[in-house]
């Protein structure tokens, strides 16, 4: 999919892959052996179909930048090549040249998988006129309220958002999420692989159509 100069790409589960003047992407998972290499990583949380360093080491070069959060630390410190790695907590913000990075809360609400004191991650991307939230594993959760206004902004607002159920939303609760967040696209992500299927990207979508919010299926890269 090109949206604009923007190209975003999913791999599969929850990775993407974003691309503009950098290649950033996002909780890469069971890649290709011959992906291009990356400028950014972003790593929502340490379980292994989010921070795999097989995968990472896959894409990782001289001068990679890797964003996670706190408990992937060792697991990417034995990467071989000379990169950054820069720890993150909801709240705060990075900026890479023409990319700004904001971290939100991921967490669950009635599960015990995503406990809310890990401080896991969603990443919201800010790049041109593109405003691209990878919501990481969540269910729906009250901060998601404060993305409504990203809309209103002059820029093309995506949403990234799990819909596999058992450890993240539900295709129904997705939908409910899409409601709050009020993005222009929603993609819907985590499932196909370790758990939901291609039902449940299709209900997800159709109940956002319902709704009017424009949901699209990404074929897997």
């Amino acid at each position: 999919m090109k949206i604009n100069d923007i190209e975003i790409k999913w791999l599969g589960h929850s990775g993407f892959l974003i691309k503009n003047s950098q290649v950033i992407y996002i909780d890469p998972y069971n890649l290709k052996s011959d992906c291009e290499k990356a400028d950014l990583i972003l790593i929502t949380h340490s379980h292994y179909d989010h921070c795999s360093v097989a995968d990472m080491q896959k894409i990782v070069k001289s001068g990679t930048k890797i964003v996670c959060t706190a408990d992937c630390q060792s697991k990417i410190t034995r990467f071989d090549s000379l990169i950054g790695i820069k720890i993150i907590e909801p709240g705060q913000e990075l900026v890479y040249d023409t990319v700004k990075i904001s971290a939100l809360p991921a967490y669950n609400t009635d599960k015990h998988f995503h406990p809310k004191d890990e401080l896991w991650v969603g990443y919201l991307i800010k790049m041109d006129n593109i405003f691209v939230y990878h919501a990481g594993d969540t269910d729906v959760i009250p901060e998601m309220q404060k993305l409504t206004g990203y809309k209103q902004q002059g820029k093309k607002f995506i949403a990234l958002l799990p819909v596999g159920g058992r450890f993240t939303m539900t295709a129904e609760e997705a939908a409910e999420a899409a409601k709050l967040i009020k993005p222009d696209l929603v993609i819907p992500m985590h499932y196909g692989s370790i758990v939901g299927s291609s039902d449940d990207a299709n209900e997800f979508c159709e109940l956002c159509k319902e709704e009017g919010i424009e949901c699209e299926i990404l074929e897997k890269e």
